[in-house]
């Protein structure tokens, strides 16, 4: 399971996923450019000390991120898009445990051309007065439910 970010604006949110993969055992992929100076110091007070403890990799471009999915397979399954945009809620989706989540930015969203790579676009039901749910909130929303269908949270220690 992995969690990808694309262009994110908010260092403080980028910061809180990074500990959350940190916690859950998720790698994480930030696809650039980000809305601010990608920096272990700009990361430091959301992620505290988790930074250490986390995997991530960070990819130039959304061409780059695309490059590297295709030359790894195995790590790097279906594209599972969170948005506003979809008709299909997280609750209803069998996730697989090579499965990518992919959220866009704060601000914007993905582009209609990562609409259209995505293997499947998920939302989060809510109120239609509402317009959307914080982006950390979100993943760890989905990457909850995803983690519990596929037994991958990490061990309890006994």
């Amino acid at each position: 399971m992995r969690l990808a970010l694309f262009q994110p604006d908010i260092p403080q949110n980028t910061g809180t996923l990074l500990r959350l993969g940190a916690c859950l055992d998720v790698e994480l992929d930030i696809i650039e450019p980000c809305g601010f100076v990608f920096s272990e110091k700009a990361l430091k007070r959301a992620g505290m000390d988790y930074l250490n403890l986390v995997k991530y990799r960070r990819h130039d471009s959304w061409e780059d991120f695309l490059a590297y999915r295709a030359a790894h397979p195995d790590e790097y399954g279906r594209l599972v898009l969170l948005t506003t945009h979809a008709s299909k809620p997280y609750t209803e989706f069998e996730f697989l445990p090579n499965d990518i989540i992919l959220m866009g930015r704060e601000s914007a969203g993905v582009p209609q051309s990562v609409h259209n790579i995505a293997d499947a676009r998920l939302l989060i039901p809510m109120n239609e007065k509402a317009r959307s749910i914080n982006v950390a909130v979100s993943a760890v929303m989905v990457i909850g439910e995803a983690l519990r269908q596929t037994d991958l949270f990490p061990k309890v220690r006994e």
